[in-house]
């Protein structure tokens, strides 16, 4: 975490927030572009974070993404929050459909293999998750939906 966490936590919060999203997005794609991918939004908010990059189900053109994580054990935990908006993040079903991606963790491309976590579970890690970032609990009361949770492993080498 960073000096900037708490006023991150703070934003994040705010009702409006997912009205922003695409400007958010927008941003932080220009801040990558200039830095040569070296600075987002969530390390200037000191949060720990991965770009996701998964092939599209029905384009099959890789997607990237910028994600909070949560390292746990020896993966990384994500969730299809959306700042609590009522639509799916578009990446959730195509991390669904694939399985497998691949992040960028502290400048490292990792192959990895997604889990999607439910139940008991989910409710165990949810809370792991809940300590970096407790607007998710904010997220949460926003939507009707379920918000995804997945497990992130590194995948063996071949």
């Amino acid at each position: 975490m960073g000096l900037l966490t708490p006023l991150a936590i703070r934003i994040g919060a705010i009702p409006w927030m997912p009205r922003l999203l695409p400007q958010i997005v927008w941003t932080d794609r220009r801040l990558q572009r200039a830095t040569g991918g070296r600075v987002s939004i969530l390390d200037l908010a000191g949060l720990p974070n991965i770009t996701l990059t998964v092939v599209g189900r029905k384009s099959g053109i890789p997607r990237s993404t910028p994600l909070l994580c949560v390292p746990h054990d020896d993966g990384w935990l994500i969730a299809g929050s959306y700042f609590g908006g009522p639509e799916m993040p578009l990446w959730v079903y195509n991390l669904r459909g694939a399985g497998e991606a691949e992040i960028t963790w502290q400048r490292e491309r990792v192959p990895v293999t997604a889990r999607e976590v439910e139940g008991d579970e989910r409710a165990r890690l949810w809370q792991v998750m809940l300590q970096t970032w407790p607007n998710f609990a904010t997220y949460e009361q926003r939507t009707d939906r379920v918000i995804p949770v997945f497990l992130l492993t590194r995948r063996a080498s071949a």
